[in-house]
């Protein structure tokens, strides 16, 4: 079992790529973030023509997010967002995939630790927290996909000095991420890659991917059920090469069959 997780930034605009990636790369799950797209505007007959079916929480201009199931795959008991949080911004969707709890978020960036939006960022951390620790209780079988906007450590920073105490390496974003990991979850990528310099994101400007300076910050978290029958994660850079990319590329989990 293949599971992936890509922000695409505008599925409009990257619908071909999506699915000339899905064609490439036949994964059993896909979870894409930053649809930009109402959800009535989602994708659907394309999606299912090439063999998926899909979950999805749309939202105009910003966020977004959707999880595409491969056939004869089914999603069921699908929840749209955090229970009992308020929040007009559209960043999570979650599924049960052929018995695996999976859960897809795009996290709250936070623009600047010094901005109104960063102690938004860190009460939706907080409100995440709790109900990822309710879902890892009712499923032994849960991942957590998605753009997380946080690169865990300084490894996952092309330039730490320069990134130091800044939005997405800030120490209070570190430790919610790491609090996540404590709820009994692995960080998949470092389950086989403990290199620097593994990066899923590079900004459009200054050929920052050209010269690979980019950041960490899309992750797959898992339950230590899943940890067992993980067989790699990989970061793969092929679709930021393409005409008009995402500024994003897709993390992909192996799972070993039950």
């Amino acid at each position: 079992m293949k599971l992936a997780t890509w922000n695409v930034n505008s599925l409009k605009v990257r619908l071909p790529q999506v699915l000339q990636w899905l064609q490439d790369n036949p994964v059993d799950v896909l979870c894409l973030q930053e649809l930009k797209l109402d959800q009535d505007k989602f994708p659907q007959e394309e999606i299912e023509a090439a063999g998926y079916r899909a979950a999805w929480l749309g939202q105009k201009t910003y966020n977004g997010v959707a999880i595409l199931v491969r056939s004869p795959l089914t999603l069921s008991d699908v929840v749209s967002g955090i229970p009992g949080y308020d929040d007009v911004q559209r960043r999570v969707i979650t599924a049960t995939v052929g018995g695996v709890r999976v859960m897809c978020a795009y996290f709250v960036n936070g623009e600047a630790v010094d901005s109104e939006k960063y102690p938004y960022k860190l009460a939706w951390l907080a409100a995440l927290e709790g109900y990822v620790a309710s879902e890892v209780a009712a499923h032994t079988d849960f991942a957590l996909l998605g753009d997380y906007n946080i690169a865990p450590d300084d490894r996952d920073v092309y330039d730490p000095e320069a990134w130091q105490g800044k939005v997405l390496c800030s120490e209070p974003e570190r430790a919610a991420f790491f609090r996540l990991i404590a709820l009994g979850l692995s960080d998949s990528f470092r389950l086989f890659n403990q290199d620097d310099k593994q990066y899923s994101w590079w900004d459009y400007r200054a050929m920052m991917f050209r010269r690979n300076l980019g950041v960490r910050i899309d992750h797959i978290l898992i339950s230590d059920s899943l940890k067992a029958r993980a067989l790699a994660c990989d970061i793969d850079k092929v679709p930021r090469k393409w005409e008009r990319p995402s500024d994003h590329t897709p993390v992909v989990l192996t799972l070993a069959a039950e």
